[in-house]
């Protein structure tokens, strides 16, 4: 049986060179075969508004929402590091922040995630004093789509550059073991992955970074109204679905019809 995977062995990984692999899981069969596959780190990600839900976006996530699909992943006891997100708004004050952390530790997540950087350095702060293991999130901010008005690059503006080094830098200081870096600029994602001793987790901001994570429905084409534009898919299982079930409908005619 392999050990455990820990926020440690991630460091570990960085220094060694070795890529981290990451991906979503929002239930249990998933949790367990992700696993099984040597993925090293699962995340019950608020993605699953939209990818499990129907939801247009992460914003209409519920705290109760992330804790019942916590606990789905959490009973396949995975040796990947499972980790959350704290959903909108849900860590708008150190108070909350710190309350709907351990209410996702006690659903089963070994670490929160949240996004920003310096804005919410209070509320890791609280977070990490209060012994959770916590993982940011810089670049494009889900939860921050509908006043962005949309998904956009960050990082090509020097001020961007400058923030997202300054906040990445802040992150590693105030404890994070890891950010995910989304839609960075790749050479602004390289720079923060040489500067900062965390690992950097990148999607959509190319190939520099400590690890790689993805929306597991993206990698395997099991949402196949919408792909990233950066995700190219190792399997289309959407279409795989629709053709055992024709198969098996077919199965029920009777033999002379």
């Amino acid at each position: 049986m392999n050990p455990k995977i820990t926020a440690a062995t991630l460091r570990a990984m960085k220094e060694r060179g070795e890529p981290i692999a990451a991906l979503t899981a929002y239930d249990y069969p998933m949790a367990k075969l992700l696993d099984e596959a040597g993925v090293t780190l699962l995340l019950v990600g608020d993605s699953l508004g939209m990818v499990v839900l129907g939801y247009p976006d992460t914003t209409q996530v519920t705290m109760p929402e992330m804790e019942h699909h916590v606990r789905a992943a959490a009973r396949a006891r995975p040796t990947a590091l499972l980790g959350a997100d704290l959903p909108y708004r849900s860590y708008e004050t150190v108070e909350a922040a710190v309350t709907h952390a351990r209410r996702l530790v006690a659903a089963g997540a070994e670490f929160v995630k949240a996004e920003g950087g310096r804005e919410i350095l209070p509320q890791i702060q609280a977070i990490v004093a209060a012994g959770i293991p916590f993982c940011g999130h810089l670049g494009m901010l889900p939860q921050h789509v509908l006043e962005e008005g949309g998904y956009h690059i960050k990082g090509r503006k020097e001020e961007e550059h400058q923030k997202l080094l300054a906040d990445a830098r802040a992150l590693a200081e105030a404890g994070a073991f890891a950010v995910v870096l989304e839609l960075v600029t790749p050479p602004v994602a390289r720079e923060i992955s040489q500067q900062i001793p965390i690992p950097t987790i990148g999607i959509g901001s190319g190939p520099d970074c400590s690890g790689q994570i993805l929306v597991t429905h993206d990698l395997i084409g099991a949402f196949p109204w919408f792909t990233p534009r950066f995700v190219k898919p190792r399997l289309n299982s959407a279409a795989e679905i629709q053709t055992a079930v024709a198969a098996w409908k077919k199965s029920l005619q009777p033999a002379d019809s």
